[in-house]
Formats: structure tokens, sequence, C-alpha cells
């Protein structure tokens, strides 16, 4: 059992999982102690590292690709004080902290815990039912289904049509982005077909941000949503065999391997702007040929 206690919070690691406990400390951002105690199996783990500076450290843990709803619906884009996966540690606790490293790597080790990305979903997600108040509107979700409920800073044109409700099996993507420097934020649902490239302002399945407090539990609410979403790797799997006629053949071996890369990306563009493939069947397969090279 290693365990390193700390006002930024608590770890905790008994061989088999990380216990991470946020602090009650003021400066412990509200983002995680709304999200409580999370439950970290092994097997969602890439790395851990410390780092050490001259006042305070930071242990940090790096999960595996897919493997945690949250870290998939807000892109990597949590900052440092709203990162779960971040501790802070007190320079008398450095030792404590390389310690805890040692641990939690050797039991990667031990159990050969792979780095590579998973195909499911290895955290549970937020609980639900979730609500959550901030920028123009209000996001709640009980499992089924999605109700965005707007406020008076609403843009007229999108609150006149009301409170909008989303069925779970409508949405095929959700998506948390935080608001940087004269850039507004957003929580944005993509629909079943009912795209839109409307600015959050004025996107009727989009509540727009603007920095404040609470902007970042949206990101709670985006995680709900993701992870009773088919998992992205499920999504890939499925596309790939359904176009199997239409993608470009692969190449042949005599061929180099960077130049038959990118004679497939050519022909994949080309597939895409005649409308054979869609956005999205066009993203997994470029992402699915580059991880070849």
């Amino acid at each position: 059992m290693a365990e390193i206690l700390q006002k930024d919070g608590t770890w905790a690691f008994d061989g088999d999982a990380l216990r991470l406990t946020p602090g009650r400390d003021k400066n412990v951002s509200l983002l995680r102690k709304t999200l409580g105690e999370l439950v970290v199996p092994l097997g969602a783990l890439a790395g851990i590292s410390f780092e050490q500076g001259k006042r305070t450290g930071r242990l940090r843990l790096r999960l595996r690709d897919g493997a945690d709803p949250l870290l998939l619906a807000t892109g990597g884009r949590l900052t440092e004080p709203n990162d779960p996966y971040q501790l802070v540690v007190e320079a008398d606790r450095y030792g404590v902290a390389e310690y805890f490293v040692d641990e939690v790597r050797s039991a990667l080790l031990l159990d050969q815990v792979p780095a590579d990305p998973v195909d499911a979903y290895l955290l549970p997600g937020p609980a639900v039912p979730i609500s959550v108040s901030a920028g123009d509107g209000t996001a709640s979700f009980d499992g089924e289904q999605v109700r965005l409920e707007w406020n008076w800073k609403t843009e007229d044109a999108k609150a006149a049509a009301g409170a909008r409700t989303l069925a779970l099996a409508e949405i095929t993507a959700v998506e948390w982005c935080p608001g940087a420097g004269l850039e507004n934020g957003h929580l944005r649902f993509t629909v079943r077909n009912a795209p839109t490239k409307a600015p959050p302002k004025y996107d009727p399945n989009a509540v727009e941000l603007w920095n404040f407090r609470r902007d970042p539990l949206m990101a709670l609410v985006a995680a709900a949503v993701q992870v009773r979403l088919p998992h992205p790797a499920t999504q890939a799997k499925d596309v790939r065999p359904a176009r199997a006629t239409s993608l470009p053949a692969p190449a042949s071996a005599v061929e180099d391997d960077h130049d038959a890369v990118l004679r497939r990306l050519r022909e994949l563009g080309e597939l895409h702007r005649s409308g054979v493939l869609t956005d999205e069947e066009f993203t997994v397969a470029k992402q699915a040929i580059l991880k070849t090279m």
C-alpha cells in the first residue's frame, strides 16, 4: 500500500487501483471537488511521473487513450487546477512522491500493462442525474436525455426556440471546450441528421461559456454523456468494413511505405470530396492510415 496525503488531495495505491481523493483546501478546483473521489484501475494507466519544483512538485498520471470519458470529451483541454490526474506535492513530501511513483511503475511492469489505446471505457464517468448552470444556459442529463435551458443572457435567436431536449440515441458526439483569451468556450452536442456549424452563441445544441468559475463543471455533463455513447474505437471498426470496397486498396509490397501512405491519403481525399465518404468516416480512415506511418 502506497499513499501520499497533501492539501491538494490524497492518492492511495493498493496494487490494483489508484484512489484519487481531492483535498478540501480552498485552492482545490470546483470541478475536482464536484467530481469527487476517482478509482483508476491499474489497467487504465499508461504511466506516472513526478516533477519537482522549488516550492512544490507535481504528480501526474497518464491514462491510456480512450480509457476515461472525461479526458475524451474534453480533448485533453482541462487546465492544471482542474485536472484530476495531477496532484500538487509539498517540498517536504518529495521523497514520498518518488516512492509512490516507483510503486506504481513496478506494478505496471509486473502486470505488463500496455500503454496503447483501449477499445472500451475503463472509468465509469460522472454519476447521473447531473445538472450544471453556466454561460448562457443550463445543461441537464438523466442518463437517457439531455435538456438544454436558456437564461436571460442567451442570444435572442437561440432562446426563441425555447428549451431543447435531446435523446441520447440522437447524439453522435459531445465536446467541451474551455474559453481561451478573448475566445469563449462551449459545451456542444452533435445531433444525428442535424449537424450545425453555427457558433455556440447561436447553436441550439450548444451552451456558450464565458471563462467563469463554473464553466469547467460543464465538462462533467460532457463526460456523463460521452461514456454512454459508442466508444470511438468501436465506431472506427464499424466504419472501415462498411466502406471496404470504397477505400483505396493496400499499397503493393514493392512501394516505399511513405509514398504508399501519401498515395492512400490522396485517394482518401478524393473519395471525401466526391461525397463517397462522410466527414466522420474520412477523419476516422485518415487517422487509421496515419497510424501506419
